[in-house]
């Protein structure tokens, strides 16, 4: 596989997990043992977000990138290819970390009812 596939590859990779952060609640309600997999993406993608760190998949995609020929680019996956269809103004610090919020909640919202359904299934309050 030549460079800029692998780089194409973790870029669809990268999105896809970004995907999976802030939906995959919905596969959790289909198949509880998703939650497995889905609970670590959120607390990885919620640090990396308030913590303003750059995910290694980044570093990885730019790398590969060069070595294909092509301009890396500075910052996270997020600042780099998000901004321009959510943020048209740009996208602060202040966004960065209310993503990180969001997801959260969202998350959050989404297994409280979930565990509120399975205590209704099993006869509890």
């Amino acid at each position: 596989m030549t460079p800029r596939l692998l780089a194409d590859a973790v870029l669809l990779l990268h999105g896809l997990f970004i995907v999976f952060v802030v939906a995959g609640g919905a596969l959790v309600w289909r198949w509880p043992r998703v939650a497995w997999l889905h609970l670590p993406a959120v607390a990885w993608a919620a640090w990396i977000s308030w913590a303003g760190g750059v995910c290694p998949l980044t570093p990885l995609e730019n790398t590969l990138r060069r070595e294909a020929g092509q301009a890396g680019y500075e910052g996270g996956f997020v600042q780099h290819y998000l901004p321009g269809l959510i943020y048209p103004e740009g996208f602060t610090r202040e966004l960065e970390i209310g993503v990180g919020v969001f997801v959260t909640l969202l998350n959050v919202g989404v297994y409280a009812l979930l565990v509120r359904r399975r205590h209704r299934q099993a006869g509890r309050p």
